[in-house]
């Protein structure tokens, strides 16, 4: 069962408008209250602002940089993604978006002003909340793409235009603190509305926050903080981890579609890899006949797919038009984008799914931090993958984890928990890219022709451009301590 709330229409069109609406709301204090209308509310009304914050959820389950980096995917006419073109990104637009408007629900709530006014998006108390849990879910993945960023000096507008840079260690233990802050503040009022991810369940929003702090905890597993990460694992599986696969919920309407169908509406640009499909085919999975659609040059046209019927496209291929569609899988229906036939236009996407906490878990018990079985918390996060996908059939996956790849080994825990964790986290490639630098596998070549500096798969993105010139202090100084601003400076967690 996924968690997907289908919400009207306009809800989406009047979300897609409040962006446009608080840039209006300016304040004309020297005029007095000649210029306020009775009739109209002078604040945002937080509902709207917390739809649109959570649509930015999107621009990372539905990003198609990881899925290419991880090799997920391979274009199939121009690759300079493939080729690490768009290893610089701009991280301005979450400053000024969701954060934004996360930043100005709490205002409001927190305001004696307009509090009261506030309460149409719910409670004040649980509406703070699950701000603070969303910028969470947005600050961590930026500092996992680009490392030192402004955290603790953001989001205060006019009063700073030049916030300094965060370590990533700091970032990381504040973004613990306030996932267990949000929890511990809700009141047990009325839920948030205006939420398009829970309906204001505020159960599933703390249990969205244990999951949340799991995966930032296990991030940090090899850093100097490795015994903080213990406990707050720990703990946050002890609260309550989530049970069903949380996704992002699109409607069958281009107001919140799915990307990977409008990326598929009049263009073929990305196709399975045959790294993956070639992993995946050889060892009889049979998601991936849910990953990709059948190559139509070996389909036997029935409607379903099977294994010898998908065909990655050559990653590394240096003149990717000169392969024809005919001859490649492209990603399959179950995802949204169904190329080269029509897609699903509200597939879901996951944001965590209950696969990826049993391989936490899994991972957690052969650190020492929680007791169990490492190896039945492996295979079951194995089976909620494949039950995830709907393929799970007993006798195909008994013979899927006993073949020797599979198997699992507590002696090679870090090689079986990676190599599995990739395939199980598509189409998630952002969150693929994390786990992949932190745990090592699987072992990827670098594209050969790879438009960085070095032949190497990047390990963070750089920064934006223009901060080298608006916020040049803050920049220079993050630069220094962080090493270098290029794709290939790690992370702080990225110990290897």
């Amino acid at each position: 069962m996924k968690l997907i709330i289908n919400k009207l229409n306009n809800m989406m069109r009047k979300a897609a408008l409040m962006a446009g609406m608080v840039l209006l709301l300016i304040s004309c204090d020297d005029f007095g209250d000649t210029n306020i209308d009775p009739n109209n509310p002078s604040n945002a009304r937080p509902e709207l602002l917390l739809t649109d914050a959570q649509r930015f959820v999107d621009n990372k389950v539905g990003a198609f940089t990881g899925n290419l980096w991880v090799q997920y995917m391979a274009e199939t006419q121009y690759n300079d993604d493939s080729r690490y073109g768009n290893a610089n990104a701009d991280f301005n637009g979450w400053y000024t978006g969701p954060l934004k408007n996360l930043q100005t629900i709490i205002d409001l709530n927190t305001n004696e002003e307009t509090r009261v006014d506030a309460l149409s998006g719910g409670s004040n108390a649980n509406q703070i909340a699950v701000a603070r849990i969303l910028k969470v879910y947005f600050f961590h993945m930026m500092t996992d793409r680009w490392g030192y960023i402004p955290y603790s000096e953001a989001l205060v507008g006019s009063e700073n235009f030049s916030p300094q840079y965060d370590s990533q260690e700091e970032i990381y233990l504040s973004l613990i603190d306030e996932l267990k802050a949000a929890v511990a503040q809700m009141d047990g009022g009325p839920g948030v509305n205006g939420d398009i991810l829970f309906s204001g369940e505020m159960g599933q929003w703390e249990v969205f926050a244990n999951s949340l702090r799991a995966r930032i905890a296990l991030r940090m597993a090899d850093t100097g903080q490795s015994s903080v990460a213990a406990t707050e694992f720990a703990d946050a599986v002890n609260s309550g981890v989530t049970s069903v696969d949380i996704s992002y919920p699109y409607l069958a309407s281009a107001a919140n579609e799915n990307p990977w169908y409008t990326r598929f509406r009049t263009r073929t640009d990305y196709a399975i890899s045959d790294v993956l499909a070639d992993y995946m085919k050889g060892l009889d999975d049979l998601r991936v006949t849910k990953y990709a659609n059948p190559a139509p040059d070996v389909s036997n046209n029935d409607g379903g797919a099977i294994l010898n019927e998908i065909v990655g496209m050559p990653y590394d291929v240096e003149s990717p038009g000169d392969i024809t569609n005919s001859a490649i899988s492209f990603p399959g229906a179950a995802i949204g984008a169904g190329g080269p036939s029509v897609g699903i236009q509200d597939a879901p996407l996951p944001i965590i799914t209950v696969s990826e906490m049993y391989f936490a878990m899994a991972e957690a018990v052969e650190r020492g931090w929680i007791s169990g079985s490492a190896e039945q918390y492996y295979l079951d996060a194995i089976q909620a993958s494949w039950e995830q996908w709907g393929v799970f059939d007993q006798a195909a996956y008994d013979a899927y984890v006993s073949t020797p790849e599979v198997a699992y080994s507590s002696a090679s825990w870090d090689e079986k928990i990676g190599k599995q964790k990739w395939v199980a986290l598509y189409p998630n490639g952002y969150e693929a890219w994390a786990e992949w630098r932190r745990l090592g596998y699987p072992e990827l070549d670098p594209h050969p022709l790879a438009l960085t500096a070095e032949v190497s798969i990047p390990v963070r993105q750089t920064s934006p451009t223009s901060e080298a010139q608006i916020n040049e202090a803050a920049y220079n100084a993050a630069v220094s301590a962080q090493g270098a601003d290029a794709p290939s400076t790690h992370l702080w967690w990225d110990i290897d």
